[in-house]
């Protein structure tokens, strides 16, 4: 089906890795200050509020009984200004994390971004646009409650376990031994659930990403959809991905919700337990009824951080589903990398060697095949051949988008596998097939070539192309903003300004990638003369189906089944009379009749 890459689930089942969660949390280790003194502000917090039990019972057995309303008065002071610093705690700490959440965050988007701008054409060839995009947006977005609240409520929440407990065993071993009968219930909820929650949001951010994904292809297809009135099917296909995401994130909640009620119900029948003992405690004088409200009062206490641990533990199994997500991309290995020996790239004079070369994406299905050949400065080779044949695979080889299965190719003498692939690139002006258009302005996409370009450098490359006149004729001229992809541009003006890119990069060795291929035929004349000067002097490598444009060609390669079939200028493969001569001739008389 054609939108089977989309809909089928991304197979992710790992068990929990707790590396992956220690991997999380190294990312907050250059703010430990700020978490330190979150700690620090939550302690305070936890420990005032622990205070007013303790109070509670004052009042009652000491104050309540001898009905001393100042000393009742005296406490009520010291209770609100308790409160008080526990707000104020409360409120910094929140305002410290989030900033250091968000800085987090930011962190991990970056990291995403720069590894993805790393990987190579294979990556992106075998992944739909949209699954990278949830994975860099939505699943980075999930982690923030948990980097934000959740990592440092839970030290705060044990710690505060701890002191409860001291404190109920200070007041009664047996109430306290009393509160611990509930334990083992809730042990075995939490074991029972870990597994199936984690699960199920695994499969919601599955099932999300299907969604991004189906929605990108469409929006950016959407011409091609109401061009052939497919707007039911389409809306068929969505309807049924969102279905699938909310069934599946009712599965995941009725389970999810299942942690917070039963911890509840838990903790009420413990408290019932002890209000059960407590009172007979008390008519044995064991206990006093201050005693038993603040002992109440602590086993909610006591309750309310296991209630707040077991939802981290929640909120852990939920953002666990997206980390392994991220770092799963973050751990794609790039297929083309500088090695660690890699040098720079010294300036080019444009010698290229093709040395035993061969490429193929599965090893029964070759691409190219044993290919050599040496370019000198300054030549125009110009690559011709059926769709398919490998032409696009020898100007990416070139370029280090792929990388050779055997032999290797030099630029000068030198293995481009050892240089740095930026200092390579740099020297390299590429105008591929798909003519990329920014948002932005049209001085903005032709000086993307060269950033630190003049107004009049652009200006000059457009008019070598013959570009300058269409833009004069625009509304703002050089400065009109265009959408994305160029929609308000023709095919043959994004063309244009593509190529108005590429020969403002001033490279030392060009690839022009069917770079005329949309053009008319009395533009194609314009530009072929402006071309005339811009390749003296420089490599080229023009790849065109139209084979009257690359007649003045130094050497015209034919490429038939990854291989060289044919080599030579245009006059000499046409006195050959071979396959060079049989696709020039059917391609004149084609268009002789149309």
């Amino acid at each position: 089906m054609l939108r089977s890459r989309l809909t089928d689930d991304e197979v992710l089942e790992k068990p929990f890795n707790f590396n992956q969660f220690k991997r999380l949390l190294a990312y907050m280790k250059p703010y430990g200050k700020e978490v330190f003194i979150t700690i620090i502000l939550m302690f305070i917090a936890a420990f005032c509020g622990l205070l007013g039990p303790y109070i509670l019972q004052i009042a009652i057995d000491d104050y309540m009984v001898q009905q001393d309303y100042k000393g009742l008065a005296l406490l009520a002071l010291a209770f609100t200004a308790i409160n008080g610093i526990t707000l104020l705690c409360t409120r910094q700490r929140i305002m410290t994390m989030s900033n250091v959440g968000q800085k987090v965050l930011y962190k991990i988007r970056q990291d995403l971004f720069n590894h993805i701008q790393k990987l190579s054409f294979n990556f992106y060839d075998s992944r739909p646009a949209g699954k990278i995009l949830v994975r860099i947006i939505n699943d980075v977005n999930s982690l923030g409650d948990l980097l934000t609240n959740g990592i440092i409520n839970v030290l705060v929440d044990f710690a505060s376990i701890i002191i409860v407990i001291a404190l109920m065993l200070s007041m009664d071993v047996r109430l306290t031994l009393v509160t611990f009968i509930a334990m083992p219930l809730m042990i075995a909820v939490i074991i029972s659930l870990k597994k199936v929650i984690r699960h199920r949001w695994q499969t919601v951010r599955r099932k999300s990403s299907n969604m991004n994904a189906y929605l990108h292809e469409t929006l950016a297809g959407m011409r091609v959809i109401q061009a052939f009135a497919r707007e039911p099917e389409t809306n068929r296909v969505y309807n049924q991905l969102s279905q699938d995401i909310r069934s599946s994130w009712m599965k995941a909640i009725q389970v999810n919700n299942l942690m917070g009620p039963s911890s509840d119900v838990i903790s009420h029948i413990a408290v019932s337990l002890v209000f059960w003992f407590g009172v007979a405690f008390i008519n044995d004088g064991i206990v006093t009824v201050g005693m038993l409200v603040a002992f109440s009062s602590y086993v909610w206490r006591f309750w309310q951080p296991v209630n707040n641990i077991c939802n981290f533990y929640n909120s852990i199994l939920m953002a666990m589903a997206s980390t392994e997500r991220i770092f799963e991309l973050l751990d794609t290995p790039a297929d083309i990398y500088d090695h660690e020996d890699a040098i720079e790239m010294p300036e080019i004079k444009g010698e290229v060697t093709f040395e035993n070369l061969s490429f193929y994406y599965e090893p029964e299905k070759p691409v190219l095949k044993d290919i050599n050949f040496t370019v000198a400065p300054g030549e125009t080779i110009a690559l011709v051949g059926a769709t398919g044949a490998g032409k696009t695979t020898i100007v990416n080889l070139l370029s280090r988008f792929y990388e050779p299965v055997e032999g290797r190719v030099l630029i000068d003498g030198i293995d481009i596998n050892t240089v740095s692939l930026n200092s390579l690139r740099k020297q390299m002006g590429v105008m591929l097939q798909d003519s990329f258009i920014f948002s932005g302005t049209i001085m903005d996409n032709i000086r993307y070539g060269k950033l630190d370009a003049t107004d009049e450098e652009v200006k000059a490359a457009a008019r070598l192309v013959h570009a300058d006149e269409f833009i004069r004729e625009m509304e703002k001229c050089y400065y009109t903003e265009v959408n994305e992809r160029g929609s308000r541009l023709s095919q043959g003006q994004r063309q244009l300004i593509s190529f108005a890119r590429a020969l403002l990069a001033n490279p030392r060795i060009l690839i022009l990638d069917e770079a005329t291929s949309s053009i008319d035929t009395q533009t194609e004349i314009l530009v072929q003369k402006g071309l005339e000067q811009l390749l003296k002097g420089r490599t080229s490598f023009v790849i065109a189906h139209r084979l009257s444009t690359i007649r003045n060609a130094d050497r015209i390669m034919v490429i038939n089944n990854g291989r060289i079939a044919e080599c030579g200028s245009h006059d000499e493969l046409m006195k050959l009379k071979g396959e060079y001569y049989n696709l020039y001739t059917s391609q004149y008389r084609f268009l002789e009749a149309v």
